[in-house]
């Protein structure tokens, strides 16, 4: 049974950091673009960052540029998300996604992604 399961998510205070993992089981990471989102309380799910299949292309959305990075580690079958400096509004559930793709890009738009974990979620509070 294919299966994304997201970890890492948890309180932290304004200018915090936290690493977030997307483990996969049932298939293998390695020909999948992974794509991290989130959704806020009454807001659309947004793209959060993405990452392509050889690790070769990223994307991030404007806000999280120079504060999140994504990357991963195949022999792990993972990827992660380390995000610095949160605020108060990265607060949110972060999904990460999958695609089978042979592109060697990524994009960080949810209707491209076929296959979601559950969230993790992340609050950013003092």
């Amino acid at each position: 049974q294919l299966q994304l399961v997201e970890s890492g998510g948890g309180l932290v205070q304004p200018g915090g950091s936290l690493r977030l993992s997307c483990a996969a089981s049932g298939f293998s990471l390695v020909h999948a673009t992974i794509g991290w989102f989130r959704q806020a309380p009454g807001k659309e799910r947004e793209g959060v960052s993405c990452i392509s299949s050889n690790g070769g292309s990223t994307n991030y959305a404007d806000s999280m540029k120079g504060r999140f990075t994504i990357s991963r580690d195949n022999a792990k079958n993972t990827v992660y998300l380390q995000m610095n400096s949160l605020k108060p509004e990265d607060t949110a559930v972060y999904y990460c996604a999958a695609v089978f793709t042979l592109s060697s890009g990524c994009l960080i738009r949810p209707p491209f992604y076929n296959h979601w974990g559950q969230g993790t979620q992340v609050t950013v509070s003092s």
